[in-house]
C-alpha cells in the first residue's frame, strides 16, 4: 500500500470528506521552459511532486492540470492522472479552478508543480484546519525566516498573522519592518529567533465552492501591486488560515534551483 495502512485509515475515518490535490503544471515557463519535465534522478519533476503528494495521508486523489500534451503524456506514462486545461489561463489558480469545477471534491489542494522535494506532512498540515472546521474557506502555510537574505529578498514572500493564525498581509517587502532594529539586522538575529518573522509557503487549501468563487473575483489593487493572488482574498474581506510548518522545500524557478534540488538529494544519499 502507498502509505502506512493504520495511519492512513485512521485519518480517513476522522476526516471522511473527499480531498483532491491538483498540481498546475505549465510547459511555457518564462524563466525555465519545460521545467515540469526536467529530469531528477531519472524521473520528470512533475512525477516527483505527484508521488510525494500522493503520500499525504489526507489526500484522496491527485490530478495534474496542464495545457500541454507533453506533460499529459509524461504523467500518464507513470500512471498518473492528468487533465487538459485552456491555454488562456493567466494564473495557476485559474487552471486549478477549471479542473475543480469538474470534480465533486469537498476540499481542493493547490500543490505547486515546481516543488519536487515537498514533504507530504506539509500537505496534511495545511489541510487539517479545513478538515476540522467547516467555517474555514482557505488555508496555507508559513515557515520561520532564518536569514537576512530571505528577509530582504523580493522573491521570498513574507506573511504576518494575527493571534489566531489568520493572515493580516502578504508582501514581497520585509515584513514586519523592525524599525528600531533595522541597522542591526544580521543572520544571527533570525536564526536564533530573536526576530520573529515568516515566509509564506505557496501551498493552498480551498473549500471547493470558495475556489470557484475566488477565480471569478476581479484582480485587486494590492494583488496587482505585489503580484500576489492571495491578496485578492484579503481585499475582498475573506480570511486565510495560516499554519506554521517546520518543513522547507525548494521551489524550482530556474535551472540553478534545479541544481540545488539535485544537491539536496545527493546529500540525502
Amino acid at each position: 500500500m502507498r502509505r502506512d495502512t493504520f495511519h492512513f485509515f485512521l485519518l480517513r475515518s476522522l476526516y471522511p470528506m473527499k480531498i483532491t490535490a491538483i498540481i498546475p503544471a505549465r510547459y511555457a515557463s518564462t524563466r525555465f521552459e519545460g521545467k515540469a519535465l526536467a529530469q531528477i534522478q531519472g524521473k520528470p519533476m512533475v512525477q516527483h511532486v505527484y508521488e510525494r503528494t500522493l503520500k499525504a495521508s489526507l489526500v484522496s486523489e491527485v490530478v495534474v492540470a496542464t495545457d500541454d500534451e507533453r506533460i499529459i503524456a509524461a504523467v500518464r506514462a507513470f500512471g498518473g492522472r492528468a487533465e487538459m486545461t485552456s491555454r488562456s489561463h493567466e494564473t495557476g489558480t485559474d487552471r486549478l479552478a477549471e479542473v475543480a469545477a469538474r470534480l465533486d471534491s469537498d476540499i481542493i489542494v493547490n500543490v505547486q508543480g515546481d516543488e519536487p522535494l515537498i514533504d507530504p506532512a506539509m500537505i496534511d498540515e495545511a489541510i487539517k484546519p479545513l478538515a476540522e472546521d467547516s467555517s474555514l474557506l482557505m488555508g496555507t502555510l508559513k515557515t520561520r525566516i532564518k536569514s537576512l537574505h530571505d528577509f530582504l529578498s523580493p522573491n521570498v514572500v513574507k506573511v504576518v498573522t494575527d493571534w489566531e493564525g489568520y493572515a493580516l498581509y502578504f508582501s514581497r517587502s520585509p515584513l514586519p519592518n523592525f524599525r528600531d532594529k533595522w541597522n542591526d539586522l544580521k543572520d544571527e538575529a533570525f536564526s536564533s529567533r530573536k526576530l520573529l518573522c515568516f515566509k509564506h509557503v505557496g501551498l493552498y487549501v480551498y473549500r471547493r465552492e470558495f475556489l470557484l468563487q475566488f477565480a471569478q473575483m476581479s484582480p485587486t489593487y494590492l494583488e496587482m501591486a505585489e503580484k500576489l493572488e492571495q491578496l485578492r482574498v484579503l481585499e475582498n474581506g475573506y480570511r486565510i488560515k495560516v499554519v506554521e510548518t517546520d518543513f522547507e522545500s525548494i521551489g524550482v524557478d530556474t535551472p540553478g534551483d534545479l541544481d540545488k534540488v539535485l544537491e539536496r538529494l545527493k546529500d540525502r544519499g
